[in-house]
């Protein structure tokens, strides 16, 4: 029941990264990226997703652990109708094109979303904590 708000969240990034093929809305209409900045801990299985260098041109880069590095492809921020996402696709052996499709959620200071794994094609609730 947690995830709840999720849902509305999620559906205005769009649930794909299609929402994040746009030109980003600047930084004034929304959270300040920046926000996003350090790492993130998904405490249902110990993953580490580790952001740095938001531009305002929505580049981000990051970086996973599980426990091991794993390969993004593809990471990018967004202004969204007042939220602020995150997307992130991963390619490695067994992440044949997995992503993640976050909204940070300024009150709990958490990135939550879904995860899609693109292995077994399902879908996931997922949260990410910030971590010191």
């Amino acid at each position: 029941m947690k995830y709840l708000f999720v849902i509305p969240l999620l559906s205005l990034l769009l649930l794909s990264n299609a929402a994040f093929a746009a030109d980003p809305i600047p930084a004034g209409n929304g959270p300040d990226p920046a926000k996003l900045v350090g790492r993130w801990l998904r405490p249902d299985g110990g993953y580490i997703l580790q952001l740095s260098d938001s531009g305002p041109d929505g580049s981000l880069k990051a970086e996973y652990f599980n426990p091991r590095p794993i390969h993004v492809s593809r990471a990018a921020w967004k202004h969204q109708e007042g939220y602020l996402g995150v997307f992130i696709e991963l390619r490695a052996p067994n992440y044949p094109g997995s992503t993640y499709t976050l909204a940070y959620d300024a009150l709990r200071d958490r990135l939550v979303g879904i995860y899609f794994q693109a292995a077994i094609q399902q879908q996931f609730e997922v949260e990410f904590e910030r971590t010191p």
